[in-house]
């Protein structure tokens, strides 16, 4: 995120992003509060919110801290940013980052609707959206800069492990 933060059109966006409740939280310490927007549980309108910023030349990075909050914007995601580009006949080339993860099971499970990976299924819906697991460090900042500065009209999606914040 300090990669990402120091860029001058970016912006992070969900819950949890201006005030600690997810690991992800502790990934935006760092970051310059004003670029920091919290918003509240509406994962649809988030989506919303993330494609309007794309389109006024902002790279919102909208967080989404596990897969099961993600599915709430599944009609934003797979209804209008997906097909953005062809809505628009390909004027309007916008760049985003969602970020969202696969939600830790140890030290404490928090039950079965908070650690989904769907990441086969929307991949299997979308054509515009790429989505990238983050297996290893070493996948953080090059996936993070790939999608930054993507040129080839894809959208991402990159899906985080709640579990390795603790194990690699």
């Amino acid at each position: 995120m300090h990669y990402l933060s120091k860029k001058n059109n970016s912006i992070f966006l969900g819950q949890a992003v201006e005030v600690p409740g997810t690991a992800m939280s502790n990934t935006l310490k760092n970051v310059n509060k004003k670029k920091l927007y919290e918003l509240p549980v509406a994962e649809e309108m988030q989506m919303g919110i993330t494609l309007g910023l794309a389109m006024d030349g902002f790279i919102p990075v909208s967080i989404y801290p596990r897969w099961n909050f993600l599915l709430y914007a599944i009609n934003q995601l797979i209804n209008h940013l997906d097909k953005f580009r062809v809505m628009n006949n390909y004027k309007i080339k916008p760049n985003l980052i969602i970020r969202t993860g696969i939600g830790s099971e140890r030290p404490l499970f928090p039950q079965v609707q908070h650690v989904g990976d769907f990441t086969d299924a929307i991949s299997k819906m979308t054509t515009k959206i790429e989505i990238i697991k983050l297996k290893t460090p070493n996948d953080i900042l090059k996936s993070y800069k790939k999608a930054y500065s993507r040129k080839d009209g894809k959208f991402t999606i990159l899906v985080e492990y709640g579990d390795y914040y603790n194990d690699k």
